[in-house]
């Protein structure tokens, strides 16, 4: 039953207008749904992310969701651009330089969203 369903991203919000507003401002996404305490993303069809109202949002200290991107240099800019601050990190394999962290297989770069949820950026090496 699981093997044949598809699956979408869960992120708590403390205050969903605020997390509408960085969605749409930082990341333009516009939600399909959007009521008083939940924003979908995606399609009806196709649903890529929920974010629902709760009072425990921001408490995860780990990577909440990924994008993956094609070149993780512009995607990084283009964010900065709008004001997204990326996490720098320095320990064990996990080094980042200007944003960006490089691993044997892909590089990765994490921010945080208005609600405190760890975003992921990574690109795929060729």
């Amino acid at each position: 039953m699981v093997t044949s369903s598809s699956s979408f991203t869960v992120l708590p919000a403390a205050d969903i207008a605020r997390a509408r507003e960085f969605y749409l401002d930082k990341l333009g996404l516009e939600p399909f749904l959007d009521s008083t305490d939940n924003l979908m993303y995606g399609s009806e069809a196709s649903p890529d992310l929920l974010i629902y109202q709760t009072t425990n949002a921001g408490t995860a200290q780990n990577t909440q969701m990924c994008f993956a991107v094609p070149d993780i240099q512009a995607a990084r800019d283009e964010l900065r651009g709008k004001g997204v601050t990326f996490e720098d990190y320095d320990f064990g394999d996990t080094r980042t330089v200007d944003g960006i962290a490089d691993f044997a297989t892909e590089y990765s770069a994490w921010f945080k969203d208005s609600e405190g949820n760890y975003i992921c950026l990574t690109q795929a090496k060729k």
